[in-house]
């Protein structure tokens, strides 16, 4: 299979491009299209050979379920049930955006979808390439992160490429991604409702609304499941090539413990992820991701892939603030990791 690249306009998407998209959605093959978070790989949500193709590419396991992208907030009453009264409330305030919904399904959702589970989780993407292509499929568009499993999830189309290329039908290229990080997922079904993966909806946004909010245990730390009720919960993931060194704890103690660490491993090839400008650090590649959140949040997968690239063996990553997109940053980095060290 070879694929097809084109180009889309993010403000204003070609109508021409969005259709040959579509056709091919609509024939049971696969997209890759950007969304506000992460470029995502698409299919037919009603498409079970489709879907399946999704598993297959990806290298995923058929146990983690995948998000139902839908172009208009009504169609979440076609795909769900017993739907709760404050899911009206969540979807006016951040609908189209980086928010997944996790609610009973209705039987017109294939089990492959959510991974043999009796939900489904939703949303609506904010992102004008992203809604035109599920308008003109005429159905709701299954996509996880079009990358292989476990890997950084793509923040361009680049990014897809590397992993996926002739392997799918169809890369829309729409530019880099705005957040970077995927969508926060909270599961309705729970009470009190449950956060599953931060993402782009911080905890602090939602509990406005919501009031308690528990978090699952997998935000916090590396768990094995036997169940995902959503994607993002296994216990790696995100990950480079390079093992991954996170170090938490007092800005200073990190510091220098990375330092330390630099000099022991000085036999390996070694990539620094910082968030000080104004580093003293001697490797072979140091990144300083960004200050504030939202910075570090596009930077971050891109970087990883950057690593990558330059056969970095060994990566040092500093932790930061959990409050705000920072839960969501290091959920990512704790995901990512193959060790963390707390000083």
């Amino acid at each position: 299979m070879k694929t097809k690249i084109i180009k889309i306009n993010p403000k204003k998407p070609e109508i021409s491009k969005i259709k040959e998209a579509a056709e091919i959605i609509k024939k049971g093959g696969l997209v890759a299209f950007p969304t506000e978070t992460v470029y995502g790989l698409g299919a037919n949500t009603f498409n079970q050979k489709a879907v399946k193709k999704i598993f297959q590419v990806k290298k995923r396991p058929f146990t983690d379920p995948i998000i139902v992208h839908i172009a208009n907030k009504k169609d979440i009453y076609k795909l769900a049930k017993k739907i709760p009264k404050r899911v009206k409330k969540l979807i006016d305030k951040f609908w189209p955006g980086p928010l997944t919904l996790v609610l009973k399904k209705r039987k017109i959702v294939p089990k492959i979808v959510t991974g043999g589970l009796e939900t489904v989780a939703i949303r609506m993407p904010k992102n004008k390439i992203a809604l035109s292509l599920i308008k003109e499929s005429k159905v709701p568009i299954a996509a996880p992160s079009a990358n292989l499993f476990g890997r950084p999830s793509p923040t361009t189309a680049q990014h897809v490429k590397e992993d996926l290329l002739n392997k799918i039908e169809l890369i829309i290229d729409g530019g880099p991604t705005k957040i970077g990080l995927e969508s926060t997922v909270i599961d309705l079904t729970t009470r009190p409702v449950t956060l599953l993966r931060p993402g782009g909806i911080t905890l602090e946004k939602l509990k406005k609304i919501l009031g308690e909010i528990k978090i699952h245990p997998t935000v916090f730390k590396k768990t094995k499941l036997k169940i995902s009720k959503s994607p993002g919960m296994m216990s790696r993931h995100y990950a480079p090539r390079a093992n991954l060194f996170l170090i938490e704890g007092e800005e200073k103690k990190v510091k220098n413990k990375i330092q330390q660490l630099i000099k022991k491993y000085k036999k390996k090839k070694i990539g620094v992820l910082t968030v000080n400008k104004n580093h003293f650090y001697k490797a072979d590649l140091v990144k300083f991701v960004g200050k504030d959140f939202s910075t570090i949040a596009k930077n971050l997968f891109k970087f990883l892939r950057e690593f990558d690239k330059k056969n970095i063996e060994i990566i040092f990553a500093e932790g930061t603030d959990e409050r705000d997109l920072g839960l969501a940053i290091m959920n990512r980095l704790r995901k990512a990791s193959y060790k963390i060290i707390k000083v």
